[in-house]
């Protein structure tokens, strides 16, 4: 089965391919602002959605996110065909949240199938559960790194998050006050807008 793309930009700088959290699809209001973002930015980004999505997309019944060998699964496959079908000079993959994490675990399993990683919100650990961390596959990446983080990200702040020994090729960049989708408290001084737009510089100019 073909893998359904939304695609931004032409790609001169490369090509992001974005997966999405566990609980919104490719079209929610932060990955079309993440896609149109970088596209601005010089980049060919392609959206895809997980195959419980898509079912749920179908029927209108919400539905927990496949394991993570399914997920895994369906990322190698858009993998392959934005390789068919677009032939990139440089690939970058990602996501948001839950994408980020099987973005990083396909990148893990084989550092081949990408040029670098754009973690958007990753889930250093459950909600709650700062105890039970989500990095121990992170040592075996070896291309660029790059994690978009809020500073008060419930499923890893920078207080935690400062405290890991993460390897040389990651790169931190925190949103100022931000949250899970990166937007600030109204009394922090800082706005939604403001902490997406030197985010996406921050892409633009570690990928570009």
């Amino acid at each position: 089965m073909m893998t359904d793309f939304i695609e931004n930009g032409t790609g001169e700088k490369g090509t992001v391919l974005l997966a999405h959290g566990a609980g919104a699809g490719m079209d929610s209001d932060f990955m079309v602002a993440w896609a149109e973002g970088l596209a601005c930015r010089g980049f060919r980004t392609l959206r895809f959605e997980f195959p419980y999505m898509v079912l749920r997309r179908e029927d209108g019944k919400k539905r927990p996110p496949d394991r993570a060998p399914k997920l895994m699964e369906a990322y190698h496959h858009a993998i392959t065909e934005t390789h068919v079908r677009y032939s990139p000079h440089k690939l970058i993959i990602g996501g948001k949240s839950m994408g980020a994490r099987i973005a990083s675990m396909v990148a893990a399993e084989d550092p081949t199938l990408c040029d670098g990683l754009l973690l958007l919100g990753y889930p250093f650990h459950p909600t709650g559960k700062p105890e039970n961390l989500r990095t121990g596959h992170l040592a075996a990446i070896d291309v660029p790194a790059l994690v978009i983080q809020g500073e008060r990200d419930p499923f890893g702040n920078k207080a935690l998050v400062d405290t890991l020994d993460l390897a040389d090729n990651f790169t931190l960049h925190w949103a100022s006050d931000g949250n899970h989708d990166l937007s600030p408290r109204k009394a922090s001084g800082f706005t939604a807008q403001q902490n997406r737009a030197t985010a996406l510089g921050t892409a633009a100019r570690h990928f570009g």
